[in-house]
């Protein structure tokens, strides 16, 4: 007993240092993407523009109407997608799930991109219709993967992973073909903006819907992560301990299709952010979702703000998609990953 009063208090400790040295580097990560970027404006001039204090000119508004709603989707996105990451990882009890290799994040895409084609919602496309039509597109795509992927009540990584990239292939080629059978130019740009990830189009408000999103669904995540620390003992034990794991399941799934389609309707594709930040994360705390979704949340928003830092600035003025920058970051880790994976049960399942 005095063994294990002695241990909590180091593991608090732990824990509240993991806490302030991940917020503090969300703080530089975001003061470094108001200070950098085609036209670099000192520190000194921007935190006086926060304040308040600078005189008029072109820097306020750089800062305030572009940079900022900027750094803070960027945060609000990475901190979705980590979270959601992670609770797919719990909920199909597979450490490949992710929003992107599970084609949910294509299904939020293609969902967004049928409003912008077919012209649904008028002019409420981007603040009601959007999102809508992105949920209903990930949680469609969820719900195949998963039901492919499941055979006689178990789920392999071989079969997820394959069911995760045909579904991929699908809502890819139905991209393509809406775009290869649309007359306007502007489809163009926002098939590519939806395929390849960016926020370049952040703007104060395109903004609330996500941030309000994340945080009701993060709030109600917390309540529930006694049942998603079940779900990590196996699904007979997690029965056996009062849990109805079919309703509980499915409940979580529309959740997470809900959050994913809002991220991904503000934001486009940014892929492997919930792939790698819960692992990373889950050598630092542990596995308890009660102690890992809080860090998860601030480990994803700081990943995706540095993420959206390089690819505006790596190129001199020329900026790539935030999506490349974290699919070559991502790739190698998931193919390590996979390796590591299939070693313990085999591709074919």
């Amino acid at each position: 007993m005095s063994c294990k009063t002695a241990a909590a208090p180091p593991r608090r400790l732990r824990y509240t240092l993991v806490l302030a040295v991940l917020a503090a580097a969300l703080l530089a990560a975001g003061l470094a993407g108001l200070v950098l970027g085609s036209v670099r404006i000192p520190p000194g001039d921007v935190l006086r523009i926060l304040t308040g204090d600078a005189p008029a000119g072109p820097f306020p508004t750089i800062v305030l109407d572009v940079r900022l709603p900027r750094v803070l989707l960027g945060a609000v996105v990475g901190a979705g997608l980590a979270v959601i990451g992670t609770v797919l990882q719990a909920l199909v009890r597979n450490p490949l799930a992710d929003p992107f290799l599970l084609g949910v994040s294509s299904g939020a895409s293609t969902g967004a991109v049928m409003v912008v084609v077919l012209g649904v919602g008028g002019g409420l496309a981007s603040t009601v219709s959007m999102p809508l039509a992105a949920f209903a597109g990930s949680l469609a795509a969820l719900v195949a993967v998963y039901a492919m992927a499941r055979r006689g009540g178990t789920m392999t990584t071989g079969r997820l992973v394959l069911a995760g990239v045909a579904v991929q292939y699908i809502l890819s080629a139905l991209t393509s073909l809406v775009l290869v059978t649309s007359a306007k130019a502007e489809h163009l740009r926002s098939i590519m903006f939806w395929t390849l990830g960016g926020l370049g189009q952040a703007r104060w408000n395109t903004l609330w819907l996500p941030a309000l999103v994340l945080l009701a669904g993060l709030a109600l995540l917390l309540t529930l992560a006694r049942p998603l620390d079940l779900l990590l003992v196996g699904e007979e034990g997690a029965t056996v301990l009062g849990l109805d794991t079919g309703r509980f399941r499915a409940a979580v799934f529309v959740l997470a299709s809900l959050v994913t389609g809002v991220l991904v309707a503000a934001s486009g594709s940014i892929g492997f952010v919930g792939l790698m930040v819960p692992h990373a994360v889950r050598m630092l705390v542990g596995a308890s979702h009660r102690a890992l979704l809080p860090v998860v949340a601030l480990a994803g928003a700081v990943f995706v703000v540095l993420a959206d830092l390089l690819a505006r600035t790596v190129a001199g003025s020329q900026e790539i998609p935030v999506g490349v920058v974290t699919a070559l970051a991502g790739g190698p880790f998931f193919l390590w990953l996979l390796r590591r994976t299939t070693r313990t049960e085999g591709i074919t399942g």
